[in-house]
């Protein structure tokens, strides 16, 4: 069973960033995707990038294409979602999500992941 655990949550004022990490462990997860969503309250879960494990191609929402960075460490099993300029618009749990045999039209599809984190919360201030 594959078990994520995300870390790097926080607090920062607009404008701040923060790293957030995803380390996977548990099972032999050698392809497929990784990825975060976001929920802030009282919304759904929304799409934030996602990374392929092999060729490292990434993809990413429109909101957060030239704010956030999505990178893959496949020997420590991990992905990482480093978050620039942040928005008070941003503050959301962030959760890390991983699956295999995933499809490129899937991959904004949170149902299509069947491992999840916990999640992390990140809270910008204005």
């Amino acid at each position: 069973q594959v078990q994520l655990v995300e870390s790097g949550g926080g607090t920062v004022t607009t404008g701040g960033s923060l790293t957030l990490s995803c380390a996977a462990s548990g099972g032999a997860f050698s392809g497929g995707a990784m990825g975060w969503f976001r929920q802030a309250p009282g919304k759904e879960r929304e799409f934030v990038a996602v990374v392929w494990r092999r060729g490292g191609n990434t993809y990413y929402a429109e909101f957060a294409k030239g704010r956030f960075t999505i990178t893959r460490d496949n020997a420590k099993n991990s992905i990482y979602l480093q978050m620039n300029t942040l928005k008070p618009e941003d503050t959301a749990v962030y959760y890390c999500a991983a699956g295999l045999g995933l499809i490129l039209s899937s991959l904004r599809n949170g149902g299509a992941y069947p491992y999840w984190g916990q999640g992390t919360q990140v809270t910008v201030s204005s």
